[in-house]
Order: C-alpha cells, then sequence, then structure tokens
C-alpha cells in the first residue's frame, strides 16, 4: 500500500508544494510524461520567451500557469506535449538598458563605442537574470526543457529567421517600400502597427491648436472667389501639431462637401479678411447673432466677430487654387506645391473641413503627394528637431519630451509656431485641444509619423484568410476575438520589419 496518498494532519501549503516539486524532480516526471508518450499524436506547443534582462514578476507566474495547464491537460489526453524554453535577447528593451548604463545614446554607437562592443554588452546584459527565472520556473512547478532552449541571438536561431524569410520572399510577399510610418525618436527606431497598438499606448494630451490662415494667389483660377470681394482670401485649416506648419505643400478638401467663402475679421490683428472653409463648421467659428449685412469695422479682443457669407461652393470648384507658402524656410525640391486639391479622407467632424497637408508627416497626406505630386519637406531629422536654416526654430525639439535639457522654462514649440503666426496675421484661432496621441510602448515619449525606407511583410495578401481563420478559435471571452484582435486584422497593414538598431536579427538582404 506504499502508494497511497500521504495523510496530512495540517494543511501546510508550502510544505506540500516542496514535497510535490521533490518528488518530481527525483522522479523526473517530466521527463516521463515526455517519453511515455513516444510515437503518440504531438501537441504543438511554443513557449513565448521572456526576455532574461527583466526580473520575472506575478504576471508571468499567471501566464505560465495557463500555459501550463494546457499542456498538461493534453498530456493526460495522451498527446505527446514538447515544451522548449526559450530566451528572447532582441530588442529595444535590451539596447536601451545598455545605453542607460553605459551613459550613451543611439548616435553615440560607432563613435564613443564601436558597434561590437556595443552588441556584447547587449549580449551580456540580457542573460543576467536567468537564474531568477529558473528558480522561478522549477518553484511553481512550471514543466519546460530549461537545459536545451532556445535563444534568439545564437546563429541557428537567426538561420531558422532567414530560412522563413526566404520562403516568404519566394511566395512574393518580402518587398522594400518608402512609407510615413511610426517612429520614436526616443528610441530612433520605427515602430509596427502592432507595437503601436498595445494597451496604453495612446494617451489624452492637451496640445496646442492652430487654425492657420493660408493666403490664396489671385489668378484665373481663384478669380471666382477674390472678385466678390475687396480683401485678400484665405483658406482656413485647423492642425493639431503646429510644428507640422513648416512642412505644409497643399491643402486638401472634400470633393463634394460644400464651402463657405465668408467675410469677416482677423480675430487678433483686427484686419478685414475673407476665409473659406466648409459650411457646416461655420457655427464652431461664426455665432449666428453676428451675421451682417455690412461690416463696420472690428477691433482685436471684441467678442463678438462679424461676418458675412459672400458664397457657397463645392470642394471640387476650389480645387486648383494656389497659395502662399505659409512658413517660407525651405522650398520642395520637386513637385508642384502650395495648392489646394481634393481628398477623400477629408472631413467635416472637426477642424474647418479643410486638411493641411505636408506629405513628410502623414500617411494620408503622403498619399495625396503621391496622387498629386505637391513636393514634400522633412523640416524635422530623426531626433525629433528642426533642422537648420529653419530660423530661430532650427535646433528645436518639436515636443519637448525628446529634450532631456527640457525644463518648465523650455519654450514649447507648438505654442511659440502659433505665437509667431498670431503676429504676422496667419492664425484665426489658437487654442488647447485634448486628443489620443500615441506614444513609443517602451520609452512612454509621443511617436512622430516619420519618412523611412523599410523591409514589409506583404500580410495584407493574407487578410481575409487570417480573418476567415480567427473565426473559428474558440476564444475566451469571445469578445477578444471580435474586439481588440479582431479589429486589428480588419484594419491589417503590411508588417514593417525594419529597426533602425544594432542589437537585432540582422536582414540577410542586399540590393
Amino acid at each position: 500500500m506504499s502508494n497511497k496518498f500521504k495523510e496530512y494532519k495540517k494543511l501546510d501549503l508550502p510544505q506540500i508544494n516542496l514535497d510535490v516539486l521533490e518528488k518530481w524532480n527525483r522522479e523526473k516526471a517530466f521527463l516521463q510524461s515526455l517519453s511515455l508518450r513516444e510515437g503518440k499524436p504531438e501537441y504543438v506547443f511554443y513557449e513565448g520567451p521572456p526576455s532574461a534582462n527583466g526580473v520575472p514578476g506575478i504576471h508571468h507566474v499567471m501566464a505560465r500557469t495557463i500555459k501550463d495547464l494546457f499542456c498538461r491537460y493534453k498530456t493526460q489526453k495522451g498527446f505527446l506535449v514538447k515544451r522548449k524554453a526559450g530566451w528572447d535577447t532582441h530588442g529595444l528593451p535590451v539596447e536601451l538598458g545598455v545605453e542607460k548604463a553605459l551613459g550613451i545614446k543611439k548616435e553615440d554607437i560607432g563613435k564613443k563605442i564601436s558597434v561590437a562592443e556595443y552588441n556584447e554588452a547587449c549580449k551580456k546584459d540580457v542573460m543576467k537574470f536567468t537564474n531568477l527565472w529558473e528558480e522561478l520556473t522549477d518553484k511553481m512547478g512550471y514543466w519546460v526543457d530549461m537545459e536545451h532552449p532556445y535563444i534568439t541571438y545564437e546563429s541557428k536561431y537567426i538561420e531558422t529567421l532567414w530560412y522563413l524569410l526566404r520562403q516568404m520572399y519566394d511566395k512574393g510577399l518580402l518587398y522594400k517600400g518608402y512609407t510615413i510610418q511610426p517612429y520614436s525618436p526616443a528610441a530612433g527606431t520605427g515602430l509596427s502597427t502592432h507595437e503601436l497598438n498595445q494597451p496604453g499606448c495612446y494617451k489624452d494630451v492637451k496640445d496646442t491648436t492652430c487654425v492657420a490662415l493660408f493666403k490664396t494667389i489671385r489668378n484665373e483660377t481663384s478669380e471666382f472667389l477674390h472678385k466678390l470681394t475687396d480683401t485678400p482670401v484665405f483658406v482656413m485649416a485647423w492642425t493639431t501639431t503646429p510644428w507640422t506648419l513648416p512642412s505644409n505643400t497643399g491643402l486638401a478638401v472634400g470633393e463634394n462637401i460644400s464651402y463657405c467663402l465668408v467675410k469677416t475679421y482677423n480675430p487678433y490683428t483686427g484686419d478685414a479678411i475673407t476665409v473659406v472653409l466648409a459650411k457646416d463648421r461655420l457655427n464652431a467659428y461664426f455665432s449666428g447673432e453676428n451675421q451682417t449685412g455690412e461690416l463696420n469695422g472690428y477691433n482685436a479682443g471684441d467678442k463678438a466677430l462679424p461676418w458675412k457669407m459672400l458664397g457657397e461652393y463645392k470642394g471640387s470648384e476650389l480645387s486648383g487654387i494656389r497659395y502662399e507658402q505659409l512658413i517660407p524656410w525651405h522650398q520642395p525640391e520637386t513637385g508642384d506645391p502650395f495648392r489646394v486639391v481634393t481628398g477623400d479622407f477629408v472631413t467635416t467632424e472637426d477642424g474647418t473641413g479643410i486638411v493641411h497637408i505636408a506629405p513628410s508627416f502623414g500617411a494620408d497626406d503622403f498619399r495625396v503627394n503621391q496622387r498629386h505630386n505637391l513636393g514634400a519637406l522633412t523640416l524635422v531629422d530623426k531626433q525629433g528637431k528642426f533642422i537648420e536654416g529653419c530660423g530661430e526654430f532650427s535646433g528645436w525639439y518639436v515636443k519637448q519630451e525628446y529634450n532631456e535639457k527640457a525644463d518648465d522654462k523650455t519654450p514649447n514649440t507648438d505654442v511659440e509656431l502659433a505665437v509667431m503666426l498670431k503676429k504676422e496675421g496667419k492664425a484665426f484661432r489658437i487654442e488647447k485641444y485634448v486628443h489620443s496621441y500615441p506614444h513609443c510602448w517602451r520609452t512612454d515619449k509621443p511617436i512622430l509619423y516619420y519618412p523611412l525606407d523599410s523591409w514589409f511583410i506583404r500580410t495584407t495578401a493574407l487578410k481575409d484568410r487570417m480573418i476567415e481563420l480567427n473565426k473559428t478559435i474558440n476564444w475566451k471571452p469571445a469578445s477578444t476575438g471580435s474586439g481588440r484582435f479582431g479589429q486589428w486584422l480588419e484594419n491589417l497593414v503590411d508588417w514593417n520589419l525594419s529597426r533602425s538598431r544594432f542589437w537585432g536579427t540582422p536582414l540577410p538582404i542586399w540590393v
């Protein structure tokens, strides 16, 4: 009767835990569960590897407990369930940790320290907590082969990735693209849409917004507007990112949206002006009770802003109108810039119903440029600073979060740009606005949308198949499959593989 369960006089869970672990280790229970099922149907399990440069926490215990339940259940059902441990050794968290420890930034690599020395430092740093992980794995009774792990920095693993890339290349799924991508100046690398859609990446922020006034050029195309007024004619466009205004090369209107020509005053300068904005956005800028047949003067700062409707037009009628460059710091080297064009993404839900186009800093803007050849101005570098030749703003960070030396006295770039436009009579409204803005998942600092050369996997070619397969998964809760994950699949874009870093899997591509 030696196989009978031991009677416990009192419930001492910690001691029971030790007894069970001792028995499993002594009898090599995990190895026996595999050897006894050799030749049986396999249940394939892939261990999502932790990064050993971080200390394990309670959330790892929870995740591993759930994974262990499935593996043990399938083992009891007679399946051979091999479990190979792994270490995720590459990536941004490792690099940022090493840079902090060495007191360097990404731009110092290759100058203050060689790439080889830097990578060696990453290799040493990434495995520093393996003993804690092994101890936790043993204590919680998580069955996985820790003696023969796969390690992502080893050549064998990298060669496997290269093999998979070759398979995708042979299927026409690998290509190089120049597109606008999420980019983290603080981390010095582009981000995938998956990284950007992780929980908590979008944060509500209060930014300075500006309704800029773009002065139209009077010519044959715009004469139908100018002949109705004795003042300059401006196109109104709203932006939540005033730092992109120096890179403006176009204005987009909705082809079938109705727009109004309104005579009024600049609320900051008191000058008489005529403006163009969407009819559905009139109430956001002008009060009905202030509409008048004649304009009898206005003093800057007066609460009541008089206005008069002069005409109404479809967006298609405004297409082709030219305007003066808002901030003439640099000129596009190519293209036909500073024109009003049409765009199918323009709405009247907010702003003025007219979109300021900076092709270097927005996906829609980039597509508009490809269609209309407006040209592009990339006046911000990869550190998030204005380049030389941008007047007093040269070298300024477009967002102070990128500036490690910034304090309460450091000028806000958006505010200062808006004030400059206000003084020049090129702003109609400046105000604070709360909106959701994406942040880097590792640095917790705002990202930019930036033009980059990258290699992509054409995941959109498999989108329909993935959506079909997703519907066969028994999600718990079901809302995960139809909600966050399902919506991600519905809005799938091609996967950006490239990272502008040093410690990672090199892409085996020569062109």
